[in-house]
């Protein structure tokens, strides 16, 4: 047998063809390989065969980024082309306090040093705040040092130390794995020097650097750990010592945190350490901590899926912003706790703003990037993008889908009704949680939340689910204002209105609770909002005729000036819904795709026919009717 032809991998397809090959020499022509001990020589060398092509395969899969599965490896590929994954991010916390100057003491200062600062209380469990680096205040006239708005992390502050050895082939490993690296402080002295040296900065590209350049570069390398490079004289400064030397004692000092598991602490008690300029500790027991904001944008760890996707877009971008893949990598990287992006070229808003690049983005742990933020990444994409272009970071816009289903079940197969319920809820909320879902550019696909319903539970017959879009508007209260709201799906247009619908609110001229609704024009492409107040079932007494303008092939909402004293929701918030054309959802430019299941409407139908109480239908298309199409109320449910 050839080996040009020798393709297979399967145990027993190996074995066959080794007995194939013997046969075809003479002397094994009429030989019983089964009844023979030669068969268990045969089954040893098809298994050995077996395991070596395995491997092989395995080995060569290994050596491709889109094909690695172990993280190491898709790290290592990754950093072929230099990018290094970002690292599990501490959850951040603000906080406040002041510190009275101890009796007897004449210090001018007082500085909280670095590590522990605080402990956090988060659902019965505690978790330590610390900070990288010593922060020093001044106390006042009256003996009081303010530490006001001080960052603090989640995690554990540690140091490692180094002794560089020219002579030596190092290498400079951080031993401990879930290190948040934007908290790493590295530095160089000489042995007999005090204190801690110079602080060396974090660099992940060599443009600009020079033989001189106080630098370092980071890697991941084995079980999430990082190693530390230095320069070679040539690109970066060289350690070590002698003239012009910075030294050859490198200290590392950084946050080892729990990650995403850090988020919202609100509740903090002092831990920290406080020393006067005379040497004298502050009692921490005297100190009251005040909360300015809970801890969040705790993170885990890039993930390989993530490393895989991103790796090939930074290298691809060359350290520069001008396709929109550019933008949403190297946003991805400024800014870790993104989760998804949106980046739309001027020239496709509506008026065109030649010149401009409207980003949104959607933190992984919120749902607006604080104004700080925004302009750190703003002033951080400078250096990416090209002259004369202007990025804008607009607030996320979401597109909320809900469904209004009728699960029709043999009730002879289930325990209750709710337990059916509660299972359907759960396949729900697993497939909102898919990569269909919950991102910009997003698609709701309806023949799939029907698969997902049918295939929960084999007591269910069948389904008929409606689906509607709404976004919500954040009122302005009593303040004369304009609102304009974009769906970005085309709406289904009913001649007689009742297209929209919203909760209530009320206004400064109308006494009691009004609410929004539309009257088409006769092409049935846009119509007018108007404001109406139910008297009862039957008669609405309109209070605006023409409130605002909608589009229903662009699918939107445009109120004109009005002034909103209260809404019926909490913070201001009116909901407004409509019934998309087409079943499938897109989440169109600046619209993050969003499947709201706690406000979808699940309904548990008996099927009688089904479960055999009737054979006719006649029952059941009277008692168990449920149609395909949207109500006509006024109110949104």
């Amino acid at each position: 047998m050839p080996f040009t032809k020798f393709t297979n991998l399967d145990f027993d397809q190996i074995k066959t063809s080794i007995k194939d090959y013997l046969r075809a020499n003479s002397t094994f022509t009429d030989f019983d390989f089964e009844g023979s001990n030669f068969s268990i020589l045969i089954d040893t060398l098809a298994y050995n065969t077996y395991i070596t092509a395995f491997n092989s395969n395995m080995i060569v899969n290994e050596s491709f980024l889109d094909s690695a599965t172990l993280r190491e490896n898709v790290v290592s590929l990754a950093r072929n082309i230099g990018y290094v994954p970002r690292s599990r991010t501490a959850a951040k916390a603000q906080i406040s306090f002041t510190v009275e100057r101890p009796s007897g003491d004449a210090s001018s200062q007082v500085t909280l040093q670095r590590g522990l600062v605080c402990t956090g209380t988060l659902s019965n469990s505690s978790y330590m705040f610390s900070i990288p680096e010593d922060i020093t205040k001044t106390f006042n006239t009256s003996g009081i040092a303010s530490f006001d708005n001080i960052d603090v992390y989640e995690g554990t502050f540690l140091t490692k130390q180094f002794v560089y050895d020219g002579s030596l082939d190092q290498k400079f490993i951080l031993n401990n794995p879930f290190i948040d690296t934007s908290t790493l402080k590295v530095y160089i002295k000489a042995e007999n020097d005090s204190g801690l040296g110079i602080e060396y900065s974090a660099v992940d590209n060599i443009i600009n650097v020079t033989s001189t350049s106080q630098i370092y570069l980071l890697q991941e390398v084995q079980d999430e750990k990082y190693q530390l490079f230095f320069g070679d004289g040539l690109i970066g400064k060289k350690l070590g010592t002698g003239i012009n030397a910075d030294g050859n004692i490198i200290t590392a000092n950084y946050i080892v945190t729990s990650g995403i598991d850090g988020n919202g602490a609100s509740r903090f008690g002092f831990s920290g350490s406080l020393l006067t300029t005379e040497n004298n500790f502050v009692n921490p027991t005297d100190i009251g901590v005040t909360t300015n904001l809970a801890s969040q944008n705790g993170s885990e760890i890039e993930s390989i899926d993530s490393v895989k996707y991103f790796a090939p877009r930074i290298y691809s971008a060359q350290n520069r912003a001008v396709t929109s893949r550019d933008y949403e990598a190297i946003i991805k990287t400024i800014y870790p706790d993104t989760e998804s992006v949106a980046v739309v070229g001027g020239e496709e808003l509506n008026p065109p703003e030649f010149g401009t690049v409207s980003i949104s983005i959607k933190p992984k742990n919120g749902t607006f990037v604080s104004d700080l933020n925004k302009s750190r990444i703003l002033s951080q994409l400078k250096q990416y993008s090209i002259s004369g272009i202007n990025q804008k970071i607009k607030d996320l816009k979401i597109l909320y889908i809900e469904v209004d289903s009728a699960i029709y079940y043999d009730y002879a197969k289930v325990t209750t009704a709710e337990t059916l319920k509660t299972k359907i809820i759960n396949s729900l909320t697993s497939y909102s949680n898919s990569i269909d879902m919950n991102k910009f550019g997003g698609r709701f696909k309806y023949s799939k939340i029907q698969q997902v319903i049918d295939n929960t539970d084999t007591a269910i017959s069948s389904n008929i689910t409606k689906i509607r879009i709404r976004r919500d508007l954040k009122a302005l209260i009593n303040q004369f204002a304009q609102y304009e709201l974009c769906y970005g799906n085309r709406f289904h247009v009913n001649s007689k209105g009742y297209n929209i619908k919203s909760t209530g609110f009320t206004l400064s001229t109308e006494p009691g609770i009004v609410y929004l609704t539309d009257i088409p024009n006769p092409d049935g492409l846009t119509g007018t909002i108007s404001i109406v107040k139910p008297i009862n079932n039957e008669i609405t007494r309109v209070i605006s005729k023409s409130a605002g303008t909608i589009d229903y092939v662009k699918g939107e909402i445009i109120l004109g000036t009005i002034k909103i004293t209260s809404t019926e929701l909490d913070n201001n918030i009116i909901e407004i819904q409509a019934y998309p054309d087409s079943n499938d959802v897109v989440g169109l430019k600046d619209l993050y795709l969003n499947f709201s299941i706690s406000k979808s409407a699940i309904n548990m139908v008996k099927d009688v026919i089904t479960s055999g109480d009737e054979i006719s239908g006649t029952v059941f298309t009277k008692d168990y009717y449920t149609s395909s199409y949207s109500n006509g109320n006024l109110i949104r449910k």
